[in-house]
């Protein structure tokens, strides 16, 4: 099984997975429009440049995303990402809270080597852990 998040904007989608692939070190594999589908003609042409899909992949994982037509508007969402390393959560972290608000800054904490949570820019919530061993 895999879990894929798919994020829901409202008509920044291709700012965001952009700005998604750059941070997380990964690219955009796939993206088209309201205005290249099959649904082109039903869209209209204020829809036309809105992405109705969007794909980032980093390694093996893959993140979706769409401007979403109700009733699938812009909503919350909140991911986790989990590292190998300190340093890795700590450049993730840096890099994908910029222009955010941070809830809880980076760090040590009793279940993981670093733990972060932020809203990114986009309105996003993010969780970053690099988990210390279950004993």
């Amino acid at each position: 099984m895999q879990l894929i998040a798919y994020l829901n904007f409202d008509g920044n989608a291709r700012e965001a997975m952009d700005f998604y692939a750059q941070a997380l070190g990964g690219k955009v594999t796939q993206r088209f429009t309201y205005g290249e589908s099959p649904m082109a003609e039903q869209c209209g042409p204020d829809s036309a440049d809105k992405v109705m899909h969007s794909q980032v992949e980093v390694g093996e994982v893959t993140l979706m995303g769409a401007d979403g037509p109700p009733p699938h508007a812009a909503g919350s969402t909140t991911i986790n990402i989990v590292t190998d390393t300190a340093e890795e959560a700590e450049r993730i972290f840096a890099a994908m809270s910029a222009g955010g608000t941070v809830q809880m800054p980076i760090a040590e904490t009793f279940w993981a080597h670093r733990f972060g949570m932020f809203t990114d820019k986009f309105g996003k919530g993010w969780l970053v852990n690099c988990r210390k061993p279950m004993n």
